[in-house]
């Protein structure tokens, strides 16, 4: 039984981003919420995924990113996210996607540092199929002050942009704007999908609560094996992709 509309499916399609609420239940939310902080409070060691993506230096973490979660915790694939996720994936963009890698991103209490615009495909190596999609799923109530998405519509339509790295290996960024972007707020459990050329920042937190996400990437199985026969899987190198 099919999870999304052709109304949204066409959505997606033409203006690179998709809101499903309720991706998972109230109760899932707990089990998520748990495991998360097992991540943030090292009870589960992912010191060799993990960064800062502000690109501080600092003692405190500003925007945590575990990459690769489910390499650690395994159980992570078979839980409703990853599933759900890859079902609405094939629906939007074919059978043949599959999970290629997940992440968590977290904006810690009172830091205030945006997510810079930036494109998810900048980070990747040129494919013959582009297919993607991220399944951006919010842990906490994500919305403006805490750093909810902002996406611009249509902008997958149009080539990649020039981007550039953030001091001491921090994310890519490029060139954006809020004034022709849509803010996605999002409570705890729904989510958000969003092509590989969709534009897309936030702006930081500034609460006293964290803003935990979840993200799920998707693309076709064939470009998985390439990426991984030319050395990539994902594991935290940040460079911009020739």
């Amino acid at each position: 039984m099919a999870i999304i509309s052709k109304e949204q499916k066409d959505f997606f399609d033409a203006e690179g981003y998709l809101v499903v609420e309720n991706l998972i239940s109230s109760n899932e939310v707990e089990y998520y919420d748990s495991i998360y902080n097992s991540f943030l409070d090292n009870s589960i060691d992912a010191s060799r995924y993990r960064s800062d993506l502000s690109g501080s230096d600092g003692e405190k973490e500003k925007i945590t990113q575990i990459m690769v979660p489910s390499k650690l915790v395994p159980e992570l694939l078979q839980r409703p996210i990853h599933q759900k996720a890859l079902q609405i994936s094939k629906e939007l963009m074919g059978d043949d996607i599959e999970l290629d890698f997940d992440m968590m991103i977290n904006k810690a209490p009172h830091t205030n540092t945006i997510t810079p615009w930036h494109q998810d495909a900048a980070y990747w190596i040129d494919m013959p199929d582009r297919r993607a999609a991220s399944c951006w799923t919010a842990i906490d109530h994500a919305y403006k002050e805490n750093g909810c998405m902002w996406y611009t519509p249509k902008s997958h339509l149009h080539p990649v942009l020039p981007h550039e790295q953030t001091g001491n290996k921090g994310a890519l960024k490029c060139n954006g704007s809020e004034e022709n972007s849509v803010f996605i707020e999002l409570q705890p459990g729904s989510c958000v999908f969003h092509q590989g050329g969709t534009l897309h920042y936030s702006r930081g937190n500034s609460t006293d609560n964290n803003r935990r996400a979840l993200i799920t990437n998707f693309r076709p199985k064939a470009m998985i094996q390439l990426e991984r026969k030319k050395g990539v899987d994902h594991t935290g190198e940040r460079e911009i992709r020739k």
